[in-house]
């Protein structure tokens, strides 16, 4: 445990088989990418870890109990998404307080299959309380997708602005991660309502508009995940700190053998002071 920092990611781990030619049941305890998720998550090695695509749900109870047996000791919370099957839930050390999941109602938008974006409550140390978000949002790079997103963000944005003007959280960093499906530079208005009242502030479009993160199956690949933090930029959170993490790198393969063994997305981690 590190006294004074916080250490943080987000990390989509690709479980969505039931539209991509796969058998429909997502990540099961026997795949062996279960075992290299797992091993992944051992060298990031992060205090929360907020997951996407969590599918079938007890896959996130699966890589804890792996974790466990590298002497890495984490509690999971998660909530069953209303109307998709894939999950998104937070595995987090037992030295610091996770509670109070809920969703924010309406963030699935208008789609079938659409994912409410989950809230908790983070208290860490003497000085950070912060409410952390995992998101995912609807994919795709057409209009209508985009418009879609922008039903959700429009949702997301107005609850984040809301929470402000509730005692005792006016105050709270808010985190917004997750895979935003948005690509800086091109959904405008997706970032633009998924930001509130001008409330966020979208640290990997500044820190990471170079980078990459979602590995297509072409080779190619762009910055689909993101991370924001609420502004004007929160005190807590340490400046310059979010980095892609590579992932791949860590477990010696490249890219294309990583997308088809491990995931197609690499994790985020940022860190916050909690003293």
């Amino acid at each position: 445990m590190n006294n004074y920092l916080l250490r943080t990611a987000v990390w989509n781990l690709a479980a969505n088989d039931l539209h991509d030619g796969g058998a429909g049941d997502g990540i099961l305890a026997e795949d062996p990418q279960a075992a290299r998720q797992a091993l992944g998550l051992a060298h990031l090695d992060a205090d929360l870890v907020a997951l996407v695509e969590v599918f079938p749900i007890t896959h996130i109870d699966r890589l804890r109990d792996l974790l466990a047996e590298k002497n890495l000791s984490y509690d999971v919370t998660i909530l069953p998404q209303p109307d998709s099957h894939l999950n998104i839930g937070f595995l987090h050390k037992p030295w610091f307080t996770v509670e109070n999941p809920r969703f924010i109602p309406g963030s699935e938008g208008t789609y079938r299959g659409g994912r409410q974006a989950l809230a908790v409550d983070v208290i860490a140390g003497s000085r950070l309380k912060a409410v952390m978000i995992g998101v995912h949002l609807k994919s795709g790079r057409g209009r209508l997708d985009q418009d879609k997103r922008d039903g959700q963000c429009k949702v997301i944005g107005a609850w984040i602005t809301a929470l402000r003007q509730v005692p005792g959280y006016k105050r709270r960093p808010i985190v917004l991660m997750g895979d935003f499906n948005m690509i800086p530079g091109q959904d405008v208005s997706n970032f633009h309502y998924l930001g509130g009242d001008d409330e966020m502030n979208f640290v990997s479009s500044w820190d990471l508009q170079d980078r990459w993160s979602h590995i297509l199956k072409s080779g190619r690949a762009n910055l689909l995940d993101g991370f924001a933090v609420s502004g004007p930029p929160s005190a807590r959170y340490v400046q310059g700190s979010l980095r892609l993490f590579p992932m791949h790198w860590a477990m010696k393969m490249g890219r294309a053998k990583f997308r088809n063994e491990v995931s197609d997305h690499l994790p985020f981690t940022a860190s916050f002071r909690v003293s």
